[in-house]
Formats: C-alpha cells, sequence, structure tokens
C-alpha cells in the first residue's frame, strides 16, 4: 500500500473491555494519525459512537452489559451509521465466527491475538470497504 492511500485523519472508536488488548492497539496505531476514542463495554461503546460518530470502529463480540453483535446492530438500524466501518476484533476465532459477524453486520474480521505487524494495514483495509 503506497504511503498516500493510507486512511488518516479519521475518528477510531476502541471497544474492548479488555484494558491490555486496548492498550496494545492503542499503541499499535498511535503514530498513525487517528483520533482514538476508547470504550470499555457494549453500551459505552454505543454511546461514544452515537456521540462522537467515528469513521470505524473496532469491536470486541464478547463485551460487558452488550455484546458486541447487538452493539453493531443497533448501529447499523441508524441511519449515519449504515456505511461506517465496523470491525470485530474478537478471541471468537472458530470456524464460522468470521461469517457470523459478517452476516450481523460487520465489515470486517480480526481475530486475536493481534498480529502487530499487520493491524494497521487491515484496519485501513476494511475502512476502505462499505457494506
Amino acid at each position: 500500500m503506497k504511503e498516500t492511500e493510507k486512511i488518516s485523519g479519521k475518528k477510531l472508536l476502541i471497544v474492548e473491555d479488555n484494558e491490555d488488548s486496548r492498550e496494545l492497539v492503542i499503541k499499535i496505531l498511535k503514530n498513525r494519525d487517528y483520533q482514538i476514542i476508547e470504550a470499555v463495554d457494549g453500551e459505552d461503546g454505543l454511546e461514544k459512537a452515537i456521540a462522537e460518530q467515528p469513521d470505524i470502529i473496532l469491536l470486541d463480540i464478547a463485551l460487558p452489559k452488550m455484546g458486541g453483535y447487538e452493539v453493531a446492530k443497533n448501529l447499523r438500524l441508524r441511519e449515519e451509521f449504515k456505511h461506517t466501518s465496523i470491525i470485530a476484533l474478537t478471541a471468537h476465532a472458530m470456524k464460522g465466527d468470521e461469517e457470523k459477524a459478517l452476516q450481523a453486520g460487520f465489515n470486517g474480521y480480526i481475530s486475536k491475538p493481534i498480529n502487530v505487524r499487520e493491524l494497521p494495514e487491515q484496519i485501513e483495509y476494511y475502512a476502505k470497504k462499505t457494506i
């Protein structure tokens, strides 16, 4: 990917209840010109998504208070999120989990453990896709 093709200046919401995972993603992306917003559970993620209108949402599936599938479903029902890139960032990596996420309204699927070298390019790739 050429440097000029990279997505920059985008608002990115990370919805992740595990602080270590959240901090790792932030550390990986800190030099990538994203405005990063953090949420610690599904309800917090939904509220921050609506308030902040991020361009990209990295959304864990297994979250307290409201699961990632429910958050994605709620966002997709809102007109302003019809074309927002919502990417599953999850340890749910069994056969069929990626298909389930895509059918639930996610644009992309990144399994944990995170590949620190590939994550920025994966996010940029999925951020350019629309449903």
